[in-house]
């Protein structure tokens, strides 16, 4: 058995790499427990061509400014790695991997962290595990008989894979818009969502999506009228390769199919689309089942919070799950000051 430390932070990715930045500058003792082999978080599993959607200095996390890589406007995932790995390293934190956490218990006035490599004692958690290992795929009628392949936007990589096939692109979010952007060179083409898809202003990137999700969350907390935060400007950031399908007339969405057939897909109308594969872009689930021993979860899977402080447990703090952890928590800008907020709680209850 470890510890007890003063705090155990579950996941090193960017989220938790944050946690750890404040929790150094507080002098707090603590360990940074990771799931992956290598630094990066889950920046290291994506597609090929993903390119971040802010500019490089607008996508840092505290206290270290990501270095623009000439002739990018907006950094490659595979320079996020670099990046992550570069801020563990200076910061000299105290990752251990790889580490997968299997529950947290209460253990009298600890917590207590089971891993495959030990128990950890400690006066309070940081749950940063992100969303990544939780893809979400809608129970569609007949999915199970589709006799291609389905895969979801986690195991997608690059075009090349589906040169020449009939791929279906699920999803109206900005996963969705990529890959659809990024097959339909390559490959025949069919992109369903379930609305029109809402394209924000070309020139709106991550920074304006941090500052409207920001006053959202200071008008919901002031008592004001709830302005929308990033759901009221649309769905999709326009970066360029999205840009430059679009106004070639290549991206031309279709309304979301009823039902899978063993060959592809078929309309209430009628309408069918054949198929060599189907890629889900339909999102994720906080990933929160080590945390079920502490009996937590509310509705819709989340555990109610006050900022990140889980309510049935002050000792927890959740950070990086989205805006119910924190304004745009769930990015490399905005998961800063909620990190900083979770700190200093944990300092003052510890005091």
């Amino acid at each position: 058995m470890r510890g007890p430390l003063d705090v155990v932070v579950i996941g090193g990715g960017q989220a938790g790499l944050a946690a750890g930045y404040h929790l150094r500058r507080l002098g707090l003792d603590f360990a940074i427990l990771d799931v992956q082999p290598t630094p990066g978080g889950a920046w290291q599993h994506t597609w090929d061509s993903l390119h971040l959607f802010s500019p490089a200095a607008f996508s840092s996390l505290p206290g270290r400014l990501m270095a623009p890589k000439p002739g990018e406007t907006y950094p490659a995932a595979a320079h996020v790695v670099g990046y992550l790995a570069d801020y563990e390293q200076r910061y000299e934190l105290p990752v251990h991997r790889p580490v997968r956490v299997a529950g947290v218990h209460h253990d009298s006035e600890f917590l207590r962290v089971e891993t495959d490599s030990g128990t950890w004692l400690a006066r309070a958690v940081i749950s940063a595990t992100g969303t990544w290992s939780r893809p979400f795929v809608p129970a569609v009628p007949g999915r199970m008989s589709f006799q291609g392949a389905q895969l979801h936007t986690v195991e997608y990589r690059s075009p090349h894979d589906f040169a020449g096939q009939r791929v279906i692109v699920v999803g109206g979010g900005n996963s969705g818009a990529q890959i659809a952007a990024d097959l339909v060179y390559d490959a025949e083409l069919t992109w369903v969502t379930l609305r029109e898809p809402r394209y924000l202003a070309d020139d709106i990137d991550g920074r304006a999506l941090f500052d409207h999700a920001t006053a959202r969350r200071r008008a919901l907390d002031e008592g004001r009228t709830d302005t929308g935060g990033v759901a009221s400007l649309g769905d999709i950031v326009a970066v360029p390769p999205v840009r430059a399908a679009r106004n070639a007339g290549l991206l031309k969405a279709q309304p979301m199919f009823d039902r899978i057939t063993p060959t592809g897909t078929a309309w209430a109308d009628g309408m069918t689309a054949e198929a060599d594969a189907i890629i889900w872009c339909t999102g994720f689930r906080p990933a929160l089942s080590h945390l079920a021993p502490l009996s937590l979860r509310g509705p819709r899977g989340h555990i109610p919070t006050t900022g990140t402080q889980a309510i049935g447990e002050p000792r927890l703090h959740l950070l990086g799950y989205g805006d119910w952890t924190g304004p745009a928590s769930a990015t490399l800008i905005g998961v800063g000051r909620p990190a900083r907020e979770a700190a200093r709680a944990i300092s003052a209850l510890l005091r």
